[in-house]
C-alpha cells in the first residue's frame, strides 16, 4: 500500500467548513473540528481504513471516496486527541510512519487578476463554494497528492481574506480555486507554498 497523503487540521476554518458540508456524503463537520485526510492507492483498501479508525476512535466520516486509482478518507471529532488516535490507527494498521507519506508538489500555480465577468460566470457555474464576481483575483492550484489541497484551502482562510470557490481532494492531483484581492491573493499563494514545503516524508 502507498501512503500518499495523511494530514491534520487542527482547526477547521468557516469556509472550507461550508464547503464540505455541501459536498460532504457522511457526517458533516462543524467549523474549528480537527480533520483527518488520508489518500491511499490502492483506492479500495480505504473500506479497511475506514473501518479501523471507526471501531478504534470516536471518530465521524465526512466522505470516503474511491476513485480510479487512489482512496480517500475524510474524520473528523471536536477533540484533536481523537483525530490523532485516527492517524496512529491508520498508521499501525499498515505498518508506516508520517514519514512514509508522500511530500506535497505543485504542478500549478497561477494568479489571474482583474477576472472578466464572462469567465467568472463559467467559474460560478461549477463551484461549491463562494460566489465570485467580476474584477476579483482568481488563485489556482494544482497540487499531488491531492488530498493537500485541503491543507491549502485552510492554511488560505487562516492567512488573509479570501473566498474558497472549490476544493477537489481526489484524483491524480488536486486542485484549488480561491478569489479576493490582488494583494491578499498573493500573500495566500507564498504562504500556501510554504505551508506544503514544510510537509515532512518521502519525494512522490
Amino acid at each position: 500500500m502507498d501512503l500518499r497523503a495523511l494530514i491534520v487540521l487542527d482547526s477547521l476554518q468557516p469556509q472550507l467548513t461550508g464547503f464540505l458540508q455541501t459536498v460532504s456524503q457522511g457526517f458533516m463537520p462543524l467549523e474549528h473540528n480537527a480533520v483527518l485526510f488520508v489518500e491511499i492507492q490502492p483506492g479500495i483498501s480505504i473500506n479497511r481504513l475506514t473501518d479501523v479508525v471507526v471501531k478504534r476512535t470516536s471518530v465521524q466520516p465526512v466522505m470516503q471516496i474511491v476513485e480510479r486509482a487512489f482512496g480517500l478518507l475524510v474524520v473528523h471529532h471536536e477533540e484533536i486527541g481523537q483525530i490523532h488516535a485516527a492517524q496512529e490507527a491508520v498508521l499501525d494498521d499498515i505498518s508506516m510512519s508520517k514519514d512514509d507519506r508522500m511530500v506535497p508538489s505543485i504542478v500549478s500555480s497561477d494568479v489571474i487578476t482583474s477576472v472578466d465577468g464572462r469567465h467568472a460566470q463559467l467559474i460560478n457555474r461549477m463551484r461549491h463554494g463562494d460566489l465570485f464576481t467580476q474584477g476579483q483575483t482568481l488563485y489556482l492550484l494544482e497540487v499531488k497528492p491531492a488530498a493537500y489541497a485541503a491543507l491549502a484551502a485552510n492554511t488560505a482562510e487562516k492567512t488573509a481574506e479570501i473566498g474558497v470557490l472549490e476544493v477537489q481532494t481526489f484524483g491524480s492531483v488536486g486542485r484549488l480555486w480561491l478569489s479576493g484581492n490582488e494583494e491578499n491573493i498573493a500573500v495566500v499563494a507564498k504562504t500556501i507554498c510554504d505551508e506544503l514545503s514544510l510537509i515532512t516524508g518521502c519525494s512522490t
